[in-house]
């Protein structure tokens, strides 16, 4: 997101831009935990669930390539919107493993008391409280750091260059 400011007593053809810091994320999997970072600051923590044995989710760093609301389930055929629809009430899919967003994501859930666990099949699965707040933040060219580590988030974040 670009902004452009008019400096007052200048030429008017003088104009200074600069981008607003998108919103990134870290995903630790050793916690159970994700921080969205804003500003270059942890911002909030959400608790999440994580891949299952054979089904881990991917470590590294990725980035957000789509948004959906409501999201259709295709491995079953379900709905978006649909009180059976795993995925709950948002998707927000990133690159991990040479995908393009549609494969592994943050995304809501109808199973919350799975939250905190690694019982998913590769994705991080959020209240859908939470994930509707991650998705107003988050853009498509956000970056998505996913580490199973014992650091904090602060370190993780200079380590990766988001703090």
């Amino acid at each position: 997101m670009f902004f452009t400011l008019l400096l007052l007593g200048t030429q008017p053809s003088t104009f200074i831009e600069w981008e607003m810091p998108q919103a990134s994320v870290i995903v630790n999997v050793h916690t159970h935990t994700l921080a969205l970072i804003e500003s270059r600051h942890v911002e909030e923590i959400h608790s999440v669930a994580t891949g299952k044995k054979g089904d881990e989710t991917p470590l590294g760093k990725f980035t957000v390539r789509v948004k959906a609301k409501n999201p259709y389930y295709r491995k079953k055929n379900i709905a978006g919107g649909a009180p059976n629809n795993p995925l709950g009430s948002r998707w927000i899919g990133f690159d991990a493993l040479g995908t393009e967003g549609r494969t592994y994501g943050l995304h809501g859930t109808n199973r919350p008391g799975s939250i905190g666990y690694r019982v998913s099949a590769g994705c991080i699965r959020l209240a859908n409280e939470s994930v509707e707040r991650l998705y107003e933040r988050l853009e498509v060219g956000s970056t998505i750091v996913i580490v199973d580590e014992k650091a904090s988030f602060e370190a993780i974040g200079k380590k990766y260059g988001l703090l």
